[in-house]
């Protein structure tokens, strides 16, 4: 058993792709899918369902590694706002060298602030983390754990 990939379910699936690209450095996995047909809302159990979108490979992973599936139904359904205490999956999180920096570029893309960046000591070292949001309100965790200079 592995683990292959997460799911979101984009407005503009091309455009929440391209900053998940820019931003994290996510990689394309071809080909684009274009899914359509009684065996996709058979599985799926949504009726007539059609879908495009990709996958994109995630930092830190060789080719097989898990991938962050990003599609947009013909017909989407609404979301409510997302909150980080709301029950089901919460967010997604990146290991990422400079939380401030990388935050930036997440704003400067079109994603938004949720929290702010917090610095708190745990055992042997700092843990710098703040919640954000991609351009279609997906929220996302920026990490760093900097272990104490002894």
């Amino acid at each position: 058993m592995k683990y292959i990939h997460t799911n979101i379910i984009a407005k503009d699936w091309k455009k929440l792709s391209d900053f998940y690209i820019k931003v994290f450095h996510c990689k394309p996995v071809p080909p684009e899918r274009n899914f359509k047909g009684d065996w996709l809302g058979k599985c799926t159990g949504v009726i007539n369902a059609s879908l495009k979108g990709m996958h994109l490979l995630l930092p830190g992973f060789d080719e097989n590694g898990p991938t962050l599936e990003i599609f947009q139904y013909q017909e989407n359904e609404y979301k409510p706002n997302p909150v980080a205490n709301r029950e089901g999956f919460g967010h997604i999180a990146f290991y990422v060298d400079d939380v401030e920096a990388v935050l930036e570029e997440m704003i400067s893309s079109g994603g938004t602030t949720l929290g702010e960046v917090i610095r708190k000591e745990f055992g042997k070292g700092t843990l710098i983390c703040v919640y954000a949001k991609d351009p279609e309100g997906n929220i996302i965790e920026l990490q760093n754990y900097e272990p104490k200079n002894i």
